[in-house]
Formats: C-alpha cells, sequence, structure tokens
C-alpha cells in the first residue's frame, strides 16, 4: 500500500520570497512543502502552508456585499467589514465589476480609479499582481497609482538627492558580504542586522546563506556593533556588541559620533573636501555654532541614552579601524525618517573609508536576503506595461490622507501633488489592513469610496472590507518562474494542485474583465497564462543570449527547476568606491557629482521639517516627550519571523509562534514586573489611537521602556461596525501614528509610536480574523438598480 500511495505522489518544484521548495501532492492534495535539499539555511514558512492550504479562510466563490449591492448606505452592520455577503457566478460578477468601473469613470473621471497593489502577493514574473492589474487598468482607461514603499520610502526619496542614483539603486552599491570578510574591520550597524528579515528576497531567494556570510566575517575577526533597542537584532554568531539606544534617536547618536570626530581631528577632511559638497553647514550645525546646541557626546548620551564615552570610543574606533556604516530599513520608518540616512552617509563619508572595498556606507544588510549577496543580476523579462494615461498619483503611506481628503495638495520631493477624489478602488497583491498605520483612520476613511473590489485568496480583513471579492489562485495553483533581487537564481514555480472549483488566476480575472470592457484581445495578446510563462522565459533567453549567457529551451529549463546565472560583469553605475578612489573618472548622479552633505536641492524645496543638509528634530512620540508620561513604552513594531508580512499568518508556523492565539509582544522583566505581567498572560495593548490584546512574552534582549509586536496578525476588531473596536488578534498598526516622515517623501512614522500595556482582566474574547464572513442566499438580497 504505501508503494502505491509513493507511486501516485506529485513532486514539483517552487519558488517563493522565502525560498525553494520540493512540493509532494496527492490525489489532488498538496501533504508536503520540503526545502530544497542543497539550500543550507531554509527558511522554516513554507512547511507551514501546507496546514493554510486546507484552512477555512480560503476563498473558494465570488461574493459581494450584500449593503453594496442592496444600495443600503455603509452605516452599522452595513459598513464595510461588518456586512454579511452573497456569492455569486463568477458571469454575473464579473459583469457587476466592469459596471462599476465603467461608471466611476463616466462620472468621476480615469484619476477616481486607484490601483492598489502593494506587497509581495507572488515571487512569479508573470503572475506578479502589481503588474497584473496595471496593466488592465491603464489599458481600461488609466488610474490613480502610488509612489514609493512601505518598506522604504524616506530611503527612496532622500538617497538619490545624496549619493545620486534611483531610490533602490544603493541596494546595488553596498558592499557584499565577500567583501566585508574580506576586507572591513568594524561594523556599526544602525538598526542591527535582524537575520529573520534575511529569510525573505524581493522576486525569490535561491540558495539561503546568510550564517555562512556572519561566520566568515566573525572568522575574519570583523567586529560588529548592533546599534539598536533590541539585542536580537544581530547574530549571535558574530559576538556583535549592544548599544540600546532610544528608538528615533540614531541620527542623535551619529551626530555626537561626528561631533567627536572632529574636535580630536579624526575626520577625513581630503575626503570631505575632494569628494564631497556642503560640510561646512554641516559642521556649523554640529559644533552648535548655528543652532547654540553643541551636538557633542554628552549631549546625545541625554537623549539617546547610551553612556558618552562608549559614544567617543566608538567614533574613535571608526577612525581608526576600516569601519562600514549600515543603515536597516526600519530606522527610516520614522519621524524624519529621511534624516538616519542622510547623516549615516555623512558619518561614513567623515571616516574616508568609502575608498575601501566592503567599507563605507550600505544599506538593508537585514532587510532583504539579496542585499550584499550580488551586486546586480541578469535581467529578466516580465509582463509588458502599457504607459498609465493618469497623471495623478499619492504617495503609497499617504492613502488614508487621500481618501479623507480630496483636493487636498500637499508637499512631496519639491512637487505638489493634488489628492484625486478617488471612488474606486481595485486591490490586487498585498494587505492595506496590514501595512497601513493607524487602522481604526483607515476603518472609516475606508468607507468612502463606491466601490471597493479585491482579488484574493483568503478572508483578510481586506477581502472582508471590500464590496467585491473574486476568489484568485495561490501561487502552488499555477506556473511561472522566479527571479529575486539581487539573487543568481531563476526558478521554475510548477503548478503543484488545481485550485478550488470555483476559482480563477488573476490573469484569467483581469482577461475577463478586459473582455467585457472591450479590449481583451489587447490585454492577453492571445496568450493563455502558460504561454505567457513560456514567452516571458523565452525573451530572456534571446536577450541574455545576446550578451553572451547561454540559457536551456523552456523545456529543458522546466525540467531541470532552476538555473544559477552568472553575475553581470562591471561595477555599478554610482558606485562608491569607484567613485571615492576617482571621483572624477566616476562622479556620482547629483548637481555636483559629489556626495552632498548640503543639498542646495532639497534646500530650496524650504521644507521647515527637512531643511538643506542632516538634522535632529524631536518625533512627534519618543520616550523623552511629555506624552511618554501617560504611555511611556515605546512600541516597535517589526517584520516578523513566522511569516512574511501578513503573508500565511493562518499558517502552522505562525499559529504555532502565538500565545492563547495572540500575536506575542515582548516586553522587558523590569517592565513586565511594574505592571504583574508574567510570560503567556493576555494583556492589552493601548494608546489614544487604538488597542489591541497580545501575548506577553517577558524577555531581557528588549531594553527598558521598548516593547515589540511583529506586525502582520491578521486584523480582527471585535465590532466592526464601530471604529475603535478592541483588535483581538495583536494586530499593532490599530496603535501605530499615521503621519507622513517629512514633507520631502511622506513616507510611513510606524516606529514612532508610544503605547501602555496592562493586564487583561475578565473573560478573553474569542478571535475571528482566520474565520470567512457570514453568507446569505442570491434569493434573501434585494438588488438596487445599476
Amino acid at each position: 500500500m504505501s508503494e502505491e500511495r509513493e507511486e501516485s505522489a506529485k513532486r514539483t518544484t517552487t519558488a517563493t520570497h522565502w525560498g525553494l521548495y520540493d512540493v509532494t501532492t496527492r490525489e489532488g492534495q498538496i501533504v508536503d512543502i520540503d526545502p530544497v535539499a542543497d539550500d543550507p539555511e531554509p527558511s522554516p514558512i513554507g512547511s507551514g502552508i501546507v496546514a493554510a492550504m486546507r484552512s477555512n479562510a480560503r476563498i473558494k466563490r465570488p461574493a459581494v456585499r450584500r449593503g453594496w449591492l442592496e444600495g443600503r448606505n455603509r452605516e452599522g452592520n452595513y459598513r464595510r467589514g461588518a456586512d454579511e455577503f452573497v456569492e455569486l457566478s463568477w458571469d454575473e460578477t464579473l459583469d457587476l465589476v466592469a459596471g462599476a468601473l465603467s461608471e466611476q469613470r463616466d462620472r468621476h473621471g480615469d484619476d477616481s480609479v486607484f490601483g492598489g497593489s502593494y506587497g509581495w502577493g507572488s515571487s512569479g514574473r508573470f503572475h506578479h499582481a502589481q503588474s497584473q492589474i496595471h496593466r488592465f487598468l491603464a489599458m481600461a482607461g488609466g488610474y490613480t497609482g502610488s509612489l514609493n514603499s512601505y518598506s522604504c520610502a524616506a530611503m527612496e526619496v532622500i538617497l538619490p538627492h545624496v549619493i545620486g542614483g534611483s531610490g533602490f539603486s544603493i541596494l546595488g552599491r553596498t558592499p557584499r558580504w565577500e567583501e566585508i570578510a574580506t576586507n572591513c574591520e568594524l561594523v556599526v550597524a544602525f538598526g542591527g542586522i535582524p537575520v529573520k528579515n534575511r529569510q525573505v528576497n524581493d522576486g525569490g531567494t535561491g540558495l539561503h546563506r546568510t550564517d555562512a556570510y556572519l561566520q566568515s566575517c566573525r572568522d575574519a575577526g570583523v567586529r560588529f556593533v548592533n546599534i539598536s533597542p533590541i539585542r536580537d537584532d544581530m547574530s549571535v554568531l558574530v559576538g556583535a556588541e549592544w548599544f540600546p539606544l532610544r528608538p528615533n534617536t540614531d541620527v542623535a547618536l551619529m551626530m555626537a559620533m561626528a561631533h567627536t570626530l572632529i574636535i580630536e581631528g579624526l575626520h577625513d577632511r581630503e575626503f570631505l573636501d575632494t569628494r564631497c559638497v556642503g560640510f561646512e553647514p554641516l559642521e556649523e550645525y554640529l559644533m552648535g555654532r548655528s543652532d547654540g546646541i553643541t551636538k557633542d557626546a554628552e549631549w546625545a548620551a541625554s537623549t539617546c541614552e547610551v553612556p558618552s564615552e562608549s559614544i567617543r570610543d566608538l567614533a574613535r574606533s571608526m577612525a581608526e579601524r576600516r569601519t562600514l556604516v549600515t543603515v536597516g530599513w526600519s530606522v527610516q520608518r520614522a519621524d524624519h525618517g529621511e534624516q538616519p540616512y542622510w547623516m549615516a552617509v555623512a558619518l561614513a563619508a567623515m571616516t574616508g573609508w568609502m575608498r575601501e572595498p566592503g567599507c563605507g556606507f550600505g544599506v538593508g544588510y537585514g532587510s532583504m536576503h539579496g542585499v550584499g549577496v550580488e551586486r546586480a543580476r541578469q535581467r529578466i523579462a516580465a509582463l509588458p506595461q502599457p504607459e498609465n494615461p493618469v497623471e495623478s498619483v499619492i504617495p503609497v503611506a499617504r492613502i488614508c490622507d487621500a481618501l479623507e481628503n480630496p483636493g487636498k495638495t500637499i508637499d512631496y520631493n519639491g512637487k505638489r501633488l493634488k489628492f484625486p477624489d478617488l471612488r474606486a478602488i481595485y486591490w490586487c497583491g498585498g494587505n492595506p489592513f496590514h501595512h497601513h498605520q493607524d487602522l481604526n483612520r483607515l476603518v472609516e476613511a475606508w468607507q468612502r469610496p463606491d466601490v471597493i473590489v479585491v482579488n484574493e485568496s483568503w478572508w483578510t480583513a481586506t477581502a472582508k472590507f471590500a464590496d467585491i471579492v473574486l476568489p484568485v489562485a495561490t501561487f502552488l495553483e499555477r506556473n511561472d518562474f522566479a527571479a529575486g533581487s539581487n539573487d543568481p537564481w531563476l526558478c521554475a514555480q510548477q503548478k503543484a494542485s488545481e485550485p478550488p472549483i470555483g476559482c480563477l488566476t488573476d490573469y484569467e480575472v483581469f482577461c475577463g474583465l478586459a473582455d467585457r470592457l472591450g479590449f481583451g484581445d489587447r490585454f492577453s495578446e492571445g496568450r493563455s497564462s502558460d504561454e505567457w510563462v513560456s514567452h516571458l522565459y523565452e525573451q530572456t533567453r534571446a536577450a541574455l543570449g545576446v550578451t553572451g549567457v547561454d540559457l536551456p529551451d523552456f523545456a529543458e529549463f522546466w525540467r531541470l527547476g532552476r538555473l544559477q546565472l552568472p553575475t553581470p560583469s562591471g561595477s555599478p553605475p554610482g558606485d562608491l568606491v569607484a567613485f571615492a578612489r576617482d571621483p572624477s573618472a566616476a562622479p556620482l548622479q547629483t548637481p555636483s557629482g559629489r556626495i552632498e552633505l548640503f543639498s542646495a536641492t532639497v534646500e530650496a524645496f524650504a521644507y521647515d521639517d527637512c531643511p538643506g543638509h542632516p538634522v535632529w528634530t524631536e518625533p512627534a512620540e519618543w520616550l523623552g516627550s511629555p506624552i511618554a508620561h501617560t504611555f511611556p513604552l515605546h512600541l516597535i513594531s517589526n517584520q516578523p519571523k513566522t511569516r512574511l508580512h501578513s503573508q500565511y499568518d493562518h499558517g502552522a508556523v505562525s499559529r504555532a509562534s502565538k500565545i492563547a492565539g495572540r500575536e506575542p509582544i515582548r516586553i522587558h522583566p523590569l517592565d513586565a514586573r511594574a505592571r504583574s505581567i508574567v510570560s503567556g498572560e493576555i494583556v492589552r495593548v493601548f494608546n489614544d489611537r487604538g488597542a489591541c490584546l497580545a501575548g506577553a512574552l517577558v524577555d531581557d534582549a528588549v531594553r527598558i521602556g521598548v516593547v515589540q509586536l511583529s506586525t502582520g496578525a491578521w486584523f480582527d476588531p471585535m465590532d466592526p461596525s464601530t471604529s475603535g473596536s478592541l483588535e483581538r488578534h495583536g494586530n499593532p498598526n490599530v496603535l501605530t501614528l499615521d503621519k507622513g516622515t517629512s514633507s520631502l517623501s511622506q513616507g510611513p512614522s510606524a516606529h514612532t509610536t508610544l503605547v501602555e500595556v496592562e493586564r487583561w482582566k475578565g473573560e478573553v474574547p474569542r478571535m475571528a480574523a482566520f474565520d470567512p464572513p457570514t453568507f446569505v442566499s442570491r434569493e434573501s438580497v434585494n438588488p438596487a438598480p445599476r
């Protein structure tokens, strides 16, 4: 019998954002997902997907919110998020979507349609949710899109002004791990280098080698300093020193180290004079000559709560030893988040170590696996994108502002952007009720549009807060291929099972809508999804063949399952080492061709909250502010280690990490003792914006005055018919501040959040995060005329 079962098993290979896996299917059901045998440090996340595939949270038929179908006002139980749903046929549902989109365009213009797609929905090149929906909406007449990312909006905007290039070009200019191990002596990591985040990579991860990279650095004697309020933001492998500073005070610490370099004559004046512009006004500011405040070690010690002598010693070590200054993405997701990146460049420039490989300035080593692995990867074909005829855009983290204030004009990177009147939202890929801040505010703003359409596989909060929900296949239920950022692997995503009857792929959904709207042939170009996958691979093969990279044909690639591509030769544009060694031969793409410690461009914008050089400005909320008397704990809502964002929170790995079903919140033993909290208890985390329940985990790896509650728990309000209801699952974004980092980038400020924590008293409410909504029959509904 066992042999018969073995013979009936189907094995396929797939690629995900968190690694490569072998998938075993029996009788049409996925039974095992195992990391490929040669992945030395596989992520456990994939194995938890088996349980998720069997979850009751799966969406299996198109569904429409009852109140929307009946034309009711969005009030009480008819509000989005609280309402019942009606399951309809695909034909009827697609007719409703096509009609609703056309109606909003006719009444309010093409810019009234928001093309929402933010997140890491799939690692595939063809079934990439953002590419699919933006291609569809652009062909349909256009859409309002978004600018930058929740991950690192402030970085994306500020660094082009300082070191040139595009917002993400720094990821290819950041020193590689091999260079760090070979030539660097000291790594000063603001925000640390959290290994948990290196499980994942945008577009896919080939083979994980983080531990090997870190071990090679340790073997070479590289010293690591973890500057973070969380001790395990750095692997124990490297034996890092821990500077547990107050959250949001990184800039003050950097400035004090810079001040030490100046007063002790340790800064590289020749580098600053010949490769930078604007050091003089920054020096005036650091010395206190421009504002009367000397940014010395004593000043920083009181601000950051780091001993002044430790600050001076670290600055001296940076001058003496080949040093890399690196900043994590988490540091800039805070009020004035542009400043730590700008000041980190200045600090690295002052040491002069940019001339050395593996030294100088880098970003994001603890944000994705691909950072520091390779400088670039070969160009891989993707779904073609037509020009969007609508010019209207909004900074990605300002969606709530836009919904609340149609017609309002805001500053952004030297421009004035006007919010359109958003009446239709079509979301495909991502989960705004995970990644946006102040979810109670978003719940209210989300009631405003006339129609919200969502493509989803699971009954997430985004689906429950929609009007029309279209069930779509997961990455295990379709064919594709993947290529990760700065990763050398090209990997097949082989279909392991059929989607549930009633589910389509995103592509099939958009083909059906495009047919109804009159551009079906233009959208599909006459190809099925599998034909598109083969076509994009062969396009890649032909283009790389011209450069001398020979790939097998598609059939052979599919048989092999993956290919390792050679790394493109040559230095990336804007290479900092090449520039530092010969600035005239390798100038940067800045107005001066140099590092701009003072930017005349930014200064000309005349923003009070982002002047022309790095400055320290107190955050809206921090442990040194008056509000800390009421809410004395700083909340760090970082990335989870048991899932990617909110993906597969209902999977076995994520659910196993919960405490009584709630997301764990870490709290220092002294803070816990003061509140009579012990590990395993349910606690209430709250501030003036909202409250959630979480499971207490007492841990001295977080500094005193800090609590850590990871993002990604599916939003679960106790009473979704009212705003501000207790969130039962542990979603920290009911607490976070929804404020632009500054007028320059308008990025998210999630890490600028103060809270209080108390023991939960009384009966613990039942959770419903993974439950589907209530359904009513088609016959019980009286559709409004449309």
